[in-house]
Parts: structure tokens; sequence; C-alpha cells
């Protein structure tokens, strides 16, 4: 398998290849949460002071839905806020979640990642300068083109954290 940036055949080429990069890295989040247990899924670190991989997975899903509905210049329907949300709890901290299967994290981001190919092959290469704004007062602003690639960046960097959950997960049942 050759690894390339190369987008879908229906997107321009800047527009393809930074959705190619969000792509690479929903589909290698994919593969690094294959066969995790719900226990695994739910381990919060040693003394449960971490972000556990379901809120990861939920987070990183949500901050993608914000994204899309940016792109797309349009504000997220009430159902989807409710679904996926929200971003922080009232203790700024990523919300609490347990008992949701790894399967259902990783479809529901798969229903985002649709939603991002579906609206990218509506961008001309030209809609990349397009100015969005975000943060939680939408007080930042930021191109379309900046935009994408940080979705692609913001996932890599959550899989770190991924990754070392499951390393401590490993150790801490092995040490049992």
């Amino acid at each position: 398998m050759i690894h390339d940036l190369k987008g879908e055949d229906n997107m321009s080429s800047l527009t393809g290849m930074l959705f190619a990069a969000v792509k690479e890295n929903s589909d290698r989040l994919k593969f690094i949460t294959d066969f995790m247990s719900q226990e695994e899924i739910d381990y919060k670190g040693p003394g449960n002071l971490y972000n556990s991989t379901a809120q990861l997975l939920r987070h990183i899903t949500f901050v993608d839905l914000n994204w899309v509905y940016r792109i797309k210049g349009q504000t997220i329907p009430y159902d989807m806020l409710e679904q996926y949300g929200p971003m922080i709890d009232k203790n700024n901290k990523l919300p609490f979640m347990e008992g949701v299967s790894r399967d259902t994290l990783i479809s529901q981001h798969q229903l985002i990642m649709n939603m991002l190919q579906e609206t990218c092959t509506n961008l001309t290469d030209a809609d990349m300068d397009i100015v969005v704004t975000f943060g939680h007062r939408s007080e930042k602003q930021a191109s379309v083109r900046w935009g994408l690639w940080h979705m692609a960046d913001h996932n890599r960097y959550h899989q770190a954290h991924i990754n070392q959950l499951r390393k401590w997960f490993h150790t801490h049942t092995s040490d049992q």
C-alpha cells in the first residue's frame, strides 16, 4: 500500500489533500482503538486522573462536528448538539462518559467524517481562504484550510493520549 494525501476524485486538489489528511487520521483512530474492551475504553488512567478513550473519542467527534458546520457556514442543529455535546462540562472538563462502546463511538465519528467528505466535494481551492470563527466564545479566526488541517492535527494529538492510556491499562491489568 502506498501512503499518499491524494484526495477524492471529485474534490479540488488542495481540498482533497487536506481532506485526505483528516481521513488518514480518522482511519488511524479506528485502527488504534480496534479490539479495545469496554473496560479499556472507559479506563481513566492511574488514579482515574485522565480522560478516558471514550471521552477522547466523543471529544474528537464533537470538535470535528463543529468544524464541519463552520466550514458549511451553518449552525449545528440542536439535536446534534444534544447528541454529541457539550464540548466541556461546568467544571471545564471533558464530559463524563462511561459504558458507550468503541464501535458506537467510532460509528458516530464516521458519520461526521461522511458529512465532511460531502462538504469537501462542494469546496473549491479558493474556498480554503474563507475565514470562519472558532473557540469557546467564537473569539478566534481561521481559514477553512487551517480548519481542515486542525481537524487532522487535533485527532492525531489525542491519539497520543489514547496510546498512553492503552500502555497504562495493559501495565495496570498485568500487575493484577
